[in-house]
């Protein structure tokens, strides 16, 4: 049983490295086998489908970014502090990690491959919008429940996604991202 946990992590770490270079529609099976030092038919055990090894890809990918909004928590004193740190986190990670960052929002690659990413992409999200609500003053008409933590994230997602492809800085070179993302968070929960 250990030998197949160690198989399996050795082939998502191969992955993981390999994503950055090659990006997720080049990153093949025998890639990644020929990187983990194994055969080409070893990770069948342990996914049925090469989309099965790109969600354990991308699951780790999540695990890193909830990871790093973790530590930004810790050092936050209100709530606004902590959304405008986890933004800036958010952004960042799509900047240093873009391959991963548009692996893990692939849903036409991953959906269906057994990996269940909705198990930690929910309560994140969750945890996303108890953040807003908490951030956003009492006497502010938020509309329905979660409405203003999707129009958030939907806003901080496409900042994240210009990030990653490199866009970003094309149109803003000078831009600040953590004053960009404090500014729309701003608009967001005030």
């Amino acid at each position: 049983m250990v030998g197949n946990e160690s198989l399996r992590e050795r082939l998502v770490g191969a992955g993981v490295e390999l994503l950055e270079e090659v990006g997720a529609g080049q990153l093949g099976l025998r890639a990644i086998t020929r990187a983990a030092g194994v055969s080409h038919g070893a990770p069948r055990r342990h996914f049925p489908t090469h989309n099965a090894l790109l969600a354990a890809i991308a699951a780790r990918g999540f695990t890193d970014l909830i990871e790093r909004f973790d530590v930004v928590e810790a050092g936050a004193a209100t709530a606004r502090a902590h959304l405008e740190r986890m933004g800036a986190a958010y952004v960042e990670f799509a900047g240093l990690r873009p391959e991963m960052f548009t692996l893990m929002f692939r849903h036409d690659l991953l959906e269906g491959s057994g990996e269940n990413l909705r198990s930690t992409t929910l309560p994140l999200f969750r945890r996303f919008a108890a953040l807003v609500h908490e951030a956003t003053p009492a006497d502010t008409d938020s509309g329905p429940p979660g409405e203003r933590a999707i129009a958030l994230w939907t806003n901080l997602h496409g900042i994240a996604a210009l990030q990653a492809n490199r866009s970003l800085r094309l149109v803003g070179p000078a831009i600040d991202v953590r004053a960009l993302v404090a500014r729309v968070i701003e608009l967001h929960v005030a």
